[in-house]
């Protein structure tokens, strides 16, 4: 079984920050395998734009290394590679002055103002509000242009409200695109599908039925070059308020009356205003803050967060384990379980939807522990859902049950490369797609709940625990949900 491939409007797609790491290591590779499949229209342009002086041919050079070292080698097919390469383009573009938007405007008009124009903001949010009062002001946006911007959306309530009007006093608000790679990776979508697209599911999607859930963001890596950026925001910035809430909100939402943008982001904003607060009268029991001391990862022995960031006297959190709580009727007492960190044990994300335990056992002791249903959907590595369930173990000698998986895993079950995240995305926002694309309302309404938890800690002085680089965290961690008789869930 393969996918369909369904073609988009020519476009000319403009990279600010071309030639930097997320350029590099994520949107020419996405853009090269939606063009290997055939989706982008042979006039369809890809325009590198920065700061760094380069000419076509050397951007080109750029793309071509990139994509040797980020794509494997049996997906590189020379034709596909040469094609590609041939709608790169570059233009030497000064962010926060006039130079070189006269040059990126004229070679934009070649194709006319009825081509779809996105332009993608890899660069830092500093340069958000400067390239998007010049992308206007110089005559660059037509009226198919759309503007993606990824996060870091603010570190703050007040900063992110400063961004989202410095952008917004340039472009509509649905030409606007906030991406979250979290929102285009296949499990996620599938959770929408298991949930609406089937009779099983929603009905015992509830409270009455559901124990608990636990979302997990592990890394194993470090800084890996984030230093100067990883150190002004923290765990707490860089993961919960966008990845991790978005994953509880499309957990946790009601049915949208369709699977429309505006429709979806309506139902997760209820979500996050539904989030009961964490302040400084319970962010100790609620909330754990980790920070990675010297260990071993992959078997080989890594500083601590001190020594990889040159300083001891940072007190940045790389970890953090929370017990959220959704104050409606469907959630009502249903602890939502996260944890994130750097330095952990592996690189793993995950959602866990336990249910309750059978009221009854009907079954002799001999038979073995009952272990309550799981739904475990895997968002890396290797995508995929298995639904846990009690079975008989087959074979003679009476009754003994065993707990196994009926398993999904996406690459084997339909024979086909898992596109990456940002193959979607990218293509969601030619075709004006919103719906994996966060609105302004919800950005603010996440920092909204993440600001007093901000606060409380720097009123309660809360530092963070030390933890060993390699394992799951902080001991803390593990009390926070141990203590509620459950356990994390252990990574098959």
């Amino acid at each position: 079984m393969s996918s369909q491939i369904i073609p988009v409007d020519p476009f000319d797609y403009v990279v600010f920050g071309g030639n930097g790491d997320l350029a590099e290591r994520k949107l020419l590779p996405a853009l090269y395998h939606r063009d290997r499949d055939g989706q982008i229209p042979a006039e369809s342009r890809i325009i590198g734009a920065s700061r760094s002086d380069l000419s076509d041919e050397s951007f080109r050079q750029f793309a071509a290394e990139a994509l040797t070292k980020h794509v494997k080698p049996e997906d590189i097919h020379q034709t596909s590679l040469d094609r590609f390469l041939s709608r790169l383009h570059y233009r030497t573009v000064e962010a926060q002055s006039d130079a070189g938007w006269d040059e990126l405007r004229a070679l934009l008009d070649e194709a006319g103002q009825e081509r779809i124009r996105a332009f993608y903001l890899a660069v830092g949010p500093s340069l958000f509000g400067p390239i998007a009062e010049r992308i206007s002001g110089k005559g660059l946006a037509n009226e198919h242009a759309r503007l993606v911007v990824e996060k870091p959306v603010g570190r703050d309530l007040e900063s992110a409200h400063v961004l989202n009007e410095m952008i917004g006093q340039h472009f509509r608000e649905e030409q606007i695109f906030r991406i979250d790679h979290y929102l285009g990776k296949e499990t996620v979508q599938n959770l929408m599908a298991l949930r609406f697209a089937n009779a099983l599911y929603e009905p015992i999607w509830n409270s009455t039925h559901i124990d608990h859930v636990q979302i997990t963001v592990g890394e194993s890596v470090g800084l890996e070059g984030r230093a100067g950026y990883y150190d002004k925001a923290g765990a707490l910035r860089d993961m919960v308020q966008n990845h991790i809430l978005q994953l509880v909100c499309l957990v946790a939402l009601e049915p949208p009356s369709a699977m429309d943008a505006d429709a979806l982001r309506d139902e997760k904003l209820k979500v996050l205003r539904a989030l009961k607060p964490i302040d400084t009268s319970n962010v100790e029991s609620l909330i754990v803050r980790g920070q990675y001391k010297a260990g071993a990862s992959s078997g080989a022995a890594v500083k601590s967060y001190a020594d990889d960031l040159g300083s001891h006297d940072s007190d940045t959190e790389t970890f953090v384990a929370i017990k959220a709580e959704i104050g409606n009727w469907r959630w009502a007492g249903v602890p939502f379980y996260l944890r994130t960190g750097k330095r952990l044990s592996e690189r793993m994300s995950e959602i866990v939807v336990t249910f309750r335990p059978i009221p009854h056992n009907i079954f002799q002791n001999v038979a073995g522990n009952i272990v309550q249903n799981q739904l475990v959907m895997r968002l890396q590595p290797n995508e995929g859902v298995k639904q846990w369930l009690m079975i008989k173990d087959p074979g003679p000698g009476g009754m003994r049950l065993k707990h196994v998986p009926l398993d999904m895993t996406f690459a084997e079950s339909f024979m086909t490369r898992n596109p990456d995240a940002y193959e979607r995305l990218l293509m969601d926002v030619i075709r004006g797609n919103q719906t994996l694309f966060m609105r302004r309302d919800e950005v603010e309404a996440a920092w909204e709940w993440i600001d007093p938890i901000l606060k409380a800690w720097d009123e309660k002085s809360v530092r963070p625990q030390g933890y060993t680089a390699g394992t799951w965290g902080p001991s803390s961690s593990v009390a926070l949900i141990e203590r509620d008789g459950r356990t994390w869930h252990e990574p098959d």
